[in-house]
């Protein structure tokens, strides 16, 4: 079942070689990320699945092991995604995993299994929340680090534009986050969340299918729209 629950933002400029100059900026999220994956390693889980938006080549599961880069983002920096088992895939990870599996390495996650699981457009909530209760069947203690970002159409110069409803969406959101509250995720609108470019409505739909019924708490623990993108951080447990 599933015992705790870590949502972050996904986007590479978490990563400060990335973000170069303007990664201080950036520095209040990092710490709200750590705080929430602080509370991951406090559950104790059997099992880590970290989850993220990816585009229809890049989802499915990905195994402990499997790396990642950011080479797409001009940065000879690599990821590895838990321990180096010698058996992972040769497909590498999607970048919301990829971030996830920094975040992790930051961290100094050790000692429990990780593994990932890339979902994206167009899957329905209730297919979202059936892979989401899989997962939590997996071990008696599972933990979920939930990648994915709101809306991006907060500002003017947000990658979507500015959208009047992204703000709104982005509240609902940041509501259901931080109250634990799986139905109130189940609940967001996936046409307006595909128009408002919100990549986290999957990830967050498939964390609300594994949480029905495990009676979590819930934190929010970062919400801002720099750049124009919604980012949410909150801790389960």
């Amino acid at each position: 079942m599933l015992v705790a629950a870590a949502v972050c933002p996904c986007p590479p400029l978490l990563v400060p070689e990335v973000a170069a100059g303007a990664a201080p900026e950036l520095d209040t999220l990092r710490d709200a990320c750590a705080d929430a994956l602080g509370v991951l390693a406090a559950a104790r889980p059997d099992l880590l699945i970290v989850v993220g938006p990816a585009d229809r080549p890049d989802r499915g599961p990905y195994s402990e092991g499997t790396t990642g880069t950011f080479r797409g983002f001009g940065v000879d920096l690599g990821v590895r995604l838990g321990r180096d088992l010698g058996s992972a895939t040769d497909r590498p990870l999607p970048p919301s995993l990829a971030v996830g599996a920094w975040l992790l390495a930051r961290a100094e996650w050790a000692g429990v299994p990780v593994e990932g699981l890339g979902v994206g457009e167009p899957p329905a909530a209730d297919r979202c929340t059936d892979a989401g209760r899989d997962l939590a069947a997996r071990a008696d203690r599972v933990a979920l680090l939930v990648m994915g970002d709101g809306s991006a159409c907060r500002t003017l110069k947000a990658p979507g534009y500015l959208d009047e409803r992204a703000e709104a969406f982005d509240a609902a959101a940041a509501r259901a986050l931080g109250a634990a509250d799986p139905d109130a995720l189940i609940a967001l609108d996936e046409t307006l969340a595909y128009e408002l470019k919100a990549a986290g409505r999957a990830p967050w739909q498939v964390l609300a299918g594994a949480a029905r019924g495990a009676g979590l708490a819930g934190r929010l623990l970062y919400e801002d729209a720099p750049y124009g993108v919604g980012y949410l951080v909150a801790a389960w447990s």
